[in-house]
């Protein structure tokens, strides 16, 4: 009896976090532009949501700065930025506001205040073991069809990689594009990899094309 109540508790404390290929949780939230159905706002888009710890931390605002100072780049990607943290929608205006007139850069993405921690919970963001009342930096990369397609967490204490991130969405964006792999450290422009042949036809043809040939399962391409 003892057991079973023990293995009842380490269920009932363990961190769901939705995985790479399921469809990204729906929610219902107030944001610093309004009431959002996630579902209904990402739709048809490609979508990062990110997490931050707390309004008005230092490291949170050179993030969501970032995140700002790129928003163009972001549009131009077809993609959607949406913030959040647990903290109320006051807390979040009056941040933007302090952050907007000190540098001059709008957060104008929405940024879902989560004071009840829901949103955190579905994605996993909260990790006892970091801290139990604020997200960690998150980063879920989500596609026009709603699923999930690349997972990042970092602890409270270290920034996110903004290059990683944008070349990881153009990554994302263009082996979809273009039905290929792409090897490490791609980045926009370098060759990408074409699919394994899967006949003996196939591997003779590829190797009397011009691909740059590091062995027959292994080849490259320009786009």
């Amino acid at each position: 009896m003892k057991y079973q109540t023990k293995t009842k508790i380490k269920m009932e404390n363990q961190i769901t976090i939705p995985r790479i290929g399921d469809t990204a949780p729906d929610f219902k939230a107030m944001t610093t532009t309004g009431p959002m159905q996630f579902s209904d706002h990402i739709k048809g888009s490609w979508t990062i949501l990110f997490s931050h710890p707390a309004d008005f931390t230092p490291v949170c605002t050179t993030e969501m700065t970032g995140f700002a100072l790129d928003q163009k780049y972001f549009d131009e990607k077809n993609t959607k930025l949406v913030g959040l943290s647990i903290d109320s929608i006051h807390s979040h205006i009056a941040w933007v506001n302090n952050v907007k007139k000190n540098t001059g850069v709008l957060f104008e993405f929405p940024i879902i205040a989560d004071i009840d921690m829901n949103v955190s919970k579905l994605y996993g963001m909260l990790q006892p073991g970091e801290s139990e009342t604020a997200a960690v930096r998150a980063v879920f990369f989500i596609d026009p069809k709603g699923k999930i397609r690349l997972i990042m967490y970092y602890p409270l204490n270290v920034g996110r990689n903004m290059d990683e991130i944008k070349r990881s969405l153009v990554a994302l964006q263009t082996a979809d594009q273009y039905k290929v792999s792409l090897p490490l450290n791609w980045r926009e422009g370098d060759k990408v990899i074409v699919s394994p042949p899967k006949t003996v036809a196939e591997m003779l043809e590829r190797e009397a094309s011009d691909y740059e040939m590091v062995d027959f399962y292994l080849a490259k391409r320009d786009l």
